[in-house]
């Protein structure tokens, strides 16, 4: 495994970081699996060097979270030698206060996932959408709060407008507040409108970048039709990848993905990580794993490296896409 500092601090992660929406519960999601059929794919990432996990307290309601708290406990984790990410803005429950960034939620997101995740602090904090409703200076105030009284190490953010992401880094600059230290954004071989504005201030500000969805929900894997969608019940069921993706010229960007594997006799999801993680400024791209072969894969992917002609034949089909991933 290689290891790297998350953005510009000290902290060392895994070059993959471990994404678990995939655990939880099936009646949230049905390509999810449950508990049992989780620790498998923990104990791997474990075994391969993987120190960094990523979940959130909207996935399966919580369950995500409990599953990782679980997973780290039954294998003898010791808690320093891990980094767990989490976040927070999605609604918990039916309450208008249980959802968004407002001072009142983020206290008690941040106690209820310490309890779910069986831990007293959490490595990477990070606000899962921009709250349109409430000032970024209550939320940072708050999310400070959490930093100073121990139970957050770094904060982290995730989809937003880049002028968006900017005010909100000079307001905890200008007030002398906690500043957030990664970028958690949509960003593959299919959809790389980050690359116009976002990514330029992540760099300029020494943001790390941790891409979510490196292989497009699994599109870039080969597998997916325009007709049907595929054959797999991710494929079929997934309405969220239904909306970001399935344009023609996706399909294009496959082909090219599909053309370079096997010619270098690999898979899919080798080439499309090994270019994510070529980027510059990418820190850990969050991969999913219900397969063991999608880990193994994942892990390979650190192996490669492409020639500047097989990045520019990928990067060539790209077309312009509308804004996707902000909700």
């Amino acid at each position: 495994m290689q290891y790297t500092n998350l953005g510009s601090t000290g902290l060392k992660v895994s070059r993959l970081c471990l994404g678990c929406m995939s655990y939880g519960y099936k009646a949230w999601r049905q390509w999810v699996l449950e508990q049992d059929d989780s620790m498998p794919f923990f104990r791997a990432a474990l075994d391969a060097g993987i120190n960094f996990f990523d979940t959130a307290d909207m996935y399966s309601n919580g369950r995500s979270e409990e599953i990782v708290g679980a997973a780290l406990e039954n294998f003898g984790v010791k808690r320093d030698t891990v980094v767990i990410a989490t976040k927070l803005f999605n609604p918990m429950g039916p309450d208008v206060n249980q959802k968004g960034l407002s001072s009142k939620h983020i206290i008690h997101s941040m106690e209820n996932s310490l309890r779910r995740l069986k831990t007293d602090y959490v490595d990477l904090y990070q606000i899962h959408r921009f709250d349109y409703s409430t000032p970024i200076e209550e939320t940072l105030e708050a999310l400070t709060r959490l930093v100073r009284d121990g139970k957050v190490l770094y904060l982290g953010a995730s989809s937003m407008f880049a002028w968006q992401f900017a005010k909100m880094l000079y307001t905890a600059d200008r007030h002398g507040w906690s500043r957030f230290v990664t970028m958690q954004n949509h960003y593959n071989l299919i959809y790389r409108e980050e690359e116009r504005e976002m990514i330029p201030l992540c760099h300029a500000e020494g943001i790390g970048l941790l891409p979510w969805s490196p292989l497009a929900r699994g599109f870039l894997a080969g597998n997916r039709r325009s007709q049907d969608f595929g054959d797999t019940t991710r494929a079929k069921t997934d309405d969220y990848a239904h909306k970001l993706y399935y344009q023609p010229s996706d399909f294009t960007v496959v082909e090219r993905v599909t053309e370079i594997a096997t010619r270098r006799g690999v898979s899919n999801a080798q080439v499309a990580l090994t270019w994510i993680l070529q980027q510059p400024g990418v820190t850990s791209p969050i991969i999913g794993a219900t397969k063991m072969m999608h880990l193994e894969e994942a892990v390979r992917a650190l192996e490669m490296k492409l020639d500047e002609a097989e990045l520019k034949a990928l990067a060539d089909p790209y077309e312009p896409h509308r804004v996707l991933g902000h909700s």
